[in-house]
């Protein structure tokens, strides 16, 4: 629309005359765009971007939608049609703006808050999660994975994956881990990764993950890594985690600021035309590999004269380096270096290309998923050096992006932090510091997360679910309550597990009290319809899991001790936290994590108090005693 009708001299005329024209980055104001994207939906349809909204002097919407072409035509009226209709029934018909302003406002209002509870504790249980995996299981596609929940397009559906390895976890169920595995493997061979640069794209405009949106998202790939590294722990198959390190090799490279924060995105396009940067001819690819090489890159990527996009090749894989390496008769080491040589060769002559737009905003919450994602991955893969760039960016967000009285604020951009952070930036980060604390045992992650949460008490408690925005933020028309998960997890969401982890360090109930108000405010949708509450619905199942809190002790660089830490770092524990001490810092630690209180050695070797609600079992020193502790009530 923008250069379709925003650029166009005669309708921007039109709207000069008659409006006042107000563009909003729903990055940096998502409660903006929340409210008014509910008024659309509240007209009846789907909703979606480019958002464009019409309101009166005091913000009320009073008509709205999504695309206008620039002239009639997908049975939509123009984009000046519209323009023209609504300057007549203001100027005209007003009374039918403020009828209508009023009812979406009635609309919004209704949508936006929760007044009470809808179910108690004594109905909350694992039916709802079984209930999820059903749904996702009616949605999957058999052929090309993933789930068929919109007409063509097929979105990353990480947080779902995520819960299924829960389910799966807890109840064995084989298909919840097929659809996972099948899933996350159809995703990153698909076009919808960036096969040479790494990178998932926003989503697949059919249902074989081959032609992406290339827009590329900060949270998408922070929320595939997370769903990687899980599936790699419950398998024990290293091709997940070879898969996580091609990604944040994606993300060192660019989309790591110089101060160590995270950008939020790439455009689609370049040169005015989505996907140029990344698509690739037949004569290119030979050209630049020689025959050698191109032997063994042009199958692996299927890449053909006719190409598979408006005459060009989006890279994808079909099948793996074996199953080549048999049907060329080739050794499969010299089919793997020929394919390294390949991506190389053509990563540096992409490089020469004019790159797509780079969105340098340094937004808070998505950065918080990020740093979450790079600290479990480096936790569960004893690699140091990722652990180091999360506390990085970690160490950005606190400097940069957080104020001497607590606050967070939104977006970093040259060098200007600005807007005031919304619930889910305060929950987004509070998780990352409770992650890099598992992560690294430092005590100072969780004083932060516990600070974070004392101000989300403070300025968004509602008295049930919390509230989107703050209490000293913009008054605008409606203060909203959302548990829904869309592209990234709600800030309830976000809370939920924030408080149950912090509960279970600090031998807090209060804190898991708050967490049981979120799941009731929300307890239809997670019973019913966990499919859009993916993310609070594994906040639940550490919750109904029998929320183990485990307190590790032993002597300082012993081998019993490092071969439990190695224990937890690698093993799937959904519904447990963890903490440790070395034996000559327990009483120290305990002062700050109650968890650790009166925890000792046995016989001089490390070991595990495995305890709920603060009542602990025999400490045990043995990896299957421990197994056995955490398994599920």
């Amino acid at each position: 629309m923008e250069r379709e009708s925003f650029e166009d001299p005669a309708l921007a005329r039109q709207l000069n005359e008659n409006y006042v024209s107000i563009k909003v980055d729903r990055e940096e104001r998502p409660d903006i765009d929340s409210i008014y994207m509910k008024a659309v939906q509240s007209l009846g349809q789907q909703g979606g971007w480019p958002l464009n909204v019409f309101v009166t002097p005091e913000g009320i919407p009073f008509y709205g939608g999504t695309y206008f072409p620039p002239t009639r035509r997908f049975n939509l009226p123009s984009f000046g049609d519209v323009l023209n209709f609504l300057t007549q029934t203001w100027q005209n018909e007003h009374d039918k703006v403020v009828k209508q302003s009023q009812a979406l406002v009635n609309a919004i209002r209704e949508s936006a808050t929760r007044e009470a509870a809808t179910g108690t504790l004594d109905t909350l249980d694992f039916a709802g999660e079984d209930k999820a995996q059903s749904l996702f299981k009616s949605h999957y596609d058999p052929l090309h994975h993933g789930f068929k929940f919109q007409p063509q397009n097929k979105f990353p559906p990480s947080m779902g994956l995520s819960l299924l390895l829960r389910h799966h976890h807890r109840t064995g169920d084989l298909d919840s881990l097929t659809m996972v595995k099948k899933t996350l493997l159809a995703m990153k061979h698909g076009g919808i990764y960036d096969q040479i640069g790494g990178g998932l794209s926003r989503y697949s405009t059919d249902y074989r993950w081959l032609v992406p949106h290339f827009e590329k998202m900060l949270y998408d790939n922070a929320l595939f890594a997370a769903a990687l590294t899980e599936a790699c722990q419950v398998t024990g198959e290293d091709e997940f985690k070879d898969h996580v390190n091609d990604l944040f090799a994606y993300i060192d490279r660019d989309m790591t600021s110089p101060e160590g924060g995270f950008y939020s995105a790439e455009d689609a396009d370049s040169e005015g035309v989505e996907g140029k940067f990344y698509v690739w001819s037949l004569e290119e690819v030979e050209k630049l590999l020689g025959r050698k090489t191109a032997s063994v890159a042009v199958p692996y990527y299927n890449i053909s004269e006719a190409g598979n996009f408006e005459g060009k090749n989006i890279l994808h894989i079909t099948r793996g380096p074996g199953t080549l390496a048999k049907e060329l008769g080739l050794p499969v080491d010299l089919v793997n270096e020929e394919l390294a040589t390949a991506r190389t060769l053509l990563l540096e002559k992409r490089s020469q290309r004019v790159r797509p737009l780079l969105d340098d905003k340094v937004l808070t919450s998505w950065n918080g998923l990020m740093i979450s994602a790079m600290a479990r991955a480096g936790r569960v893969f004893e690699d140091a050096d990722r652990i180091a760039k999360a506390r990085r960016a970690m160490d950005f967000v606190l400097t940069r992006l957080k104020t001497a009285d607590g606050k967070l604020l939104r977006r970093y951009r040259e060098e200007e932090a600005r807007y005031d952070g919304y619930l889910f930036d305060y929950t987004s980060i509070g998780v990352a510091c409770l992650d890099l604390y598992e992560a690294t045992w430092d005590p100072a992650y969780l004083a932060h997360a516990r600070g974070l949460m004392d101000r989300v008490e403070e300025k968004f408690a509602s008295g049930g679910a919390y509230y989107e925005t703050a209490s000293d933020a913009e008054n605008l028309i409606v203060r909203q309550v959302s548990g829904y998960d869309g592209v990234e997890p709600s800030g309830n969401s976000g809370a939920a597990l924030l408080l149950l982890r912090l509960s279970a360090y600090l031998s807090d109930p209060d804190l898991a009290a708050r967490a049981e108000k979120i799941f009731l405010a929300f307890h239809e949708e997670l019973m019913e319809y966990g499919l859009n509450s993916a993310a609070m619905m594994q906040a639940l199942h550490l919750y109904l899991g029998g929320l183990k809190e485990v307190a590790v002790v032993g002597p300082r660089n012993d081998p019993s001790t490092e071969k439990m830490l190695r224990f937890i770092r690698g093993g799937f524990f959904p519904n447990a936290v963890f903490a440790y001490a070395a034996s000559d810092e327990v009483d120290r630690l305990a002062e700050s994590i109650p968890l650790l209180a009166d925890k000792r050695p046995v016989g001089n070797m490390a070991a595990a108090y495995v305890c709920r609600q603060g009542a602990c079992q025999h400490p045990v020193t043995s990896l299957d005693e421990l197994a056995a502790l955490l398994k599920y009530d």
